[in-house]
This record gives structure tokens, C-alpha cells and sequence, in this order.
């Protein structure tokens, strides 16, 4: 994201660009439908997620639009003097899993694609830790 349509303070960075994550899932990245540079609270540790959004939720009638089926992937946003480490860690370990499980998601039978999931991953002290959430 530009600096001009920068919507965090100043003390606050995106660890990565879009350009990060259009390199890190090639063709894949036609199956991204939402691809967001999160503004808003602190995130904690996590610093990027992604999630399956299903073609078919159960509540109750109400369906999902089939433009929002795919996946969505959220940048959190770190504190900008820790930028350059975590974007390097990110690069180096995350991305690369991001594309292992976007794989394995393009892959996976009719049972895990018609439900909802997320993951996350979280840096704590220099230390990457990945995994589904609920």
C-alpha cells in the first residue's frame, strides 16, 4: 500500500505488500477474493491470517454470494521499528506456508471446502508459530 493512502499512524506498518503476496501464490492469487490491509485495533501477535470462505453456510437460508467464495488473506499491522524483521521472517517462513495451505485447501475434498476455515500466524519474539483456528 502507497504511503499517500496510508491509513495507519505513524508509529504503525504493513509487514508486507500486496507484491509479497501475488509472488508468494502466482496463479493461486485468482482464487483470492479479498486480499485486506487490516486498519483497525492491535492484532496482538498475529501478523497474517487467512481464511476459506465456503460456498455454502448453514445458517439458516441465508446464503453467500458466490463472488465471496475463495480466500481471504489479512495483513496485520506491526509497529513500524519492527517492520524490516518481521517482514524478513514472513517472507522466509510464512509465505511459504501460505502457499502450502492454499495448495492443500485447492486440493482438499468436497468435505473441507464446504466449511469455513482459518489461519493464522503470530510472531512472538522473533518466534513464528502457525496454525488452524476455530
Amino acid at each position: 500500500m502507497s504511503a499517500r493512502n496510508r491509513r495507519l499512524p505513524r508509529h504503525r506498518a504493513w509487514p508486507l505488500t500486496s507484491t509479497d503476496i501475488n509472488e508468494c501464490l502466482g496463479p493461486h492469487m485468482t482464487r483470492v477474493t479479498d486480499l485486506r490491509f487490516l486498519t483497525g485495533h492491535d492484532s496482538g501477535t498475529v501478523v497474517l491470517g487467512a481464511a476459506w470462505v465456503a460456498p455454502n453456510r448453514r445458517n439458516y437460508g441465508r446464503g453467500i454470494h458466490p463472488e465471496s467464495v475463495g480466500f481471504r488473506i489479512d495483513v496485520h499491522p506491526v509497529d513500524a521499528a519492527d517492520r524490516a524483521a518481521t517482514r524478513a521472517v514472513l517472507r522466509e517462513q510464512a509465505l511459504p506456508q501460505l502457499h502450502e495451505w492454499v495448495t492443500q485447501a485447492i486440493a482438499a475434498d468436497e468435505t473441507w471446502q464446504l466449511t469455513d476455515h482459518q489461519h493464522c500466524w503470530r510472531l512472538v519474539d522473533g518466534r513464528l508459530t502457525h496454525r488452524d483456528e476455530a
